[in-house]
């Protein structure tokens, strides 16, 4: 079963909601967390375990081969994202651009274009009792992130299949990075806030998994800072809200150093209802 929690936008508690799920379900069965936020990974401030293994993230990106070209121009016209410029006799490659689309070093007549690794961030694992987690970080000025979420999936799936609960924190938003990260998941968690922006992001948010045909549902955080425009949102589309978290100064104080609320009574009983909330794979 895994379970994606995402937003509509970034500061609604996503990430706190992941990680205090992850410790309250690793307490009665093992548990794979997926930090897919490789933007500004964060789950490693409340997740404290050990670090098994780190490793570098390769994509591959093109690379000219001087002395083989003849200048044909087939690279450049084959390209479909601008990332090989011909001038005059001199081929030049932008690597940020490149998709890893393999159609010019596999079209290049003569030969002269190929491929080659380019890191572009790291894969961390960590244990925490039952609690396995995996974090993507991508490197600074790197600007595809999707890469390296495909292969936080590939690594969950082959890897960590022998767990039966996968959590994936996934990036706010609604663009690609999302749609990577929650493509696969069986049930989704919206994570809002009672307020014009929550509103605002999380009819996005709703529309992006309606389009991916997801089974989804909503938590509302930081109850009671805001109107119920939110709620009354929800209860007019028939979106299913599983519990909505107090806003509490106790909360946000333990939180913000880094603390774990799974066991506190003010969190506790409502994480339990989100789980139980979710409905179990079919």
């Amino acid at each position: 079963m895994t379970t994606a929690i995402a937003s509509g936008k970034g500061g609604t508690g996503k990430t706190w909601l992941a990680t205090n799920l992850a410790a309250c379900l690793s307490q009665s069965d093992p548990v794979l967390l997926v930090d897919m936020d490789v933007e500004e990974p964060n789950d490693h401030i409340f997740i404290k375990g050990d670090t098994v293994s780190t490793r570098d993230h390769h994509r591959m990106i093109s690379a000219w081969i001087e002395e083989k070209c003849t200048g044909c121009g087939e690279c450049s016209r084959t390209c479909q994202f601008n990332a090989i410029i011909q001038l005059h006799e001199t081929i030049t490659i932008i690597e940020q651009l490149c998709h890893s689309c393999f159609a010019c070093s596999g079209l290049c007549p003569a030969g002269a274009l190929t491929m080659k690794p380019h890191k572009t961030g790291t894969i961390t694992h960590k244990v925490c009792g039952t609690l396995q987690f995996i974090e993507g970080r991508l490197d600074c000025g790197e600007e595809q992130s999707v890469p390296l979420i495909h292969s936080l999936h590939q690594m969950a799936c082959n890897s960590y299949g022998h767990i039966p609960l996968h959590l994936y924190d996934c990036p706010p938003g609604t663009s690609c990075p999302v749609v990577a990260s929650a493509k696969d998941a069986d049930y989704v968690i919206l994570v809002t806030e009672p307020t014009p922006f929550g509103l605002h992001d999380i009819k996005l948010a709703v529309e992006t998994m309606r389009l991916l045909e997801k089974d989804f549902g909503v938590v509302i955080n930081r109850d009671g800072i805001g109107n119920n425009q939110v709620e009354r949102y929800c209860l007019e589309q028939g979106i299913h809200i599983l519990e909505k978290i107090p806003y509490h100064r106790h909360i946000a104080e333990i939180s913000a150093g880094g603390g774990l609320m799974h066991n506190h009574p003010l969190v506790a009983a409502r994480l339990k209802n989100i789980i139980h909330a979710i409905p179990e794979k079919s």
